[in-house]
């Protein structure tokens, strides 16, 4: 009983002074976003067309530095949207990625970064007509690699896959359902 517990007071140590020692960084995240919505396939093709938009907000990151894993988070205003026809249906929203990440690096000159986890995607407002809907909450996997420059800059590409049913379009008393996905390629400066 007493050893069980020497463990686990061990475990505990070494997992407070681990966290204690991670470190932590902030920024300013902005990039380019080049989103589409699915919607799912009735008879005929309803093709939409990437519509591209940005994003621009503060990040944080911490990273335990001796295994290179850690997390980032971000709430960024992005722009998003898709093309259908002639069309532009463009939205605005708070995303929010929290990703599990892992960093290798060559003595903090170059490295290199894969990331994966969570959004959530809050809109806060958009330009379609009658027919089309914007649902005001999505959510959805976000899976993204880099380089990082002189532990500070990190350049990088993000796949954004929704999981949630992010826009609704009314033809002929049937209502379709869409998902956004995409890529955005980002740059971030790490203070």
């Amino acid at each position: 009983m007493i050893m069980k517990r020497l463990v686990l007071v061990l475990v505990l140590a070494v997992s407070v002074i681990g966290t204690a020692q991670a470190q932590f960084s902030w920024g300013i995240k902005g990039g380019v976003n080049l989103v589409k919505a699915d919607f799912s396939k009735l008879e005929g093709n309803l093709d939409t067309k990437n519509l591209t938009g940005f994003q621009l907000g503060p990040m944080i990151e911490f990273t335990v530095p001796l295994i290179g894993v850690g997390m980032d988070a971000a709430l960024l205003y992005s722009q998003d949207g898709f093309k259908f026809g002639d069309e532009d249906f463009k939205t605005s929203s708070l995303f929010v990625p929290v990703n599990l990440k892992y960093k290798l690096s060559l003595m903090g000159l170059i490295g290199a970064y894969g990331t994966a986890g969570p959004y959530i995607n809050i809109k806060l407002d958009n330009n379609f007509i009658e027919n089309v809907e914007a649902k005001s909450f999505g959510a959805g996997l976000n899976f993204g690699f880099g380089v990082e420059i002189l532990s500070h800059l990190q350049l990088g590409a993000n796949y954004q896959l929704g999981l949630t049913e992010d826009y609704s379009m009314l033809n002929n008393v049937i209502d379709i359902k869409g998902k956004s996905k995409g890529w955005s390629i980002t740059a971030a400066y790490l203070f």
